[in-house]
């Protein structure tokens, strides 16, 4: 597989746009578009994952810890963690890489 994941980029005008980029038996990667002004209130997966970031800032809040969402961040998740997400000033793209 070959991805130029910058390309893919495609920000909504309010919202999240998400784009399945491959799914297997052991992994599936997804690229989410956020919109600035966007939240995705808490939630949990059942599955181990990565959050890679690739354009914008926003907030990641963790398990109650904020992280600042910038270029190069790379979020590590266990299976069952609390997180929520913020675009608030920014139009914000991330990987999201979950672990069967």
């Amino acid at each position: 597989m070959h991805q130029e994941l910058k390309k893919l980029i495609e920000y909504p005008s309010s919202g999240i746009l998400s784009k399945e980029i491959d799914k297997n038996e052991k992994v599936e990667i997804s690229l989410f578009c956020m919109a600035k002004g966007t939240d995705l209130s808490e939630h949990t997966s059942t599955r181990e994952g990565l959050v890679v970031v690739l354009d914008g800032e926003g907030e990641f809040i963790l398990e109650g810890k904020n992280i600042k969402m910038t270029p190069g961040v790379l979020i590590h998740m266990q299976a069952n963690a609390v997180h929520s997400l913020k675009a608030q000033e920014k139009n914000t793209a991330f990987l999201l890489i979950l672990f069967n």
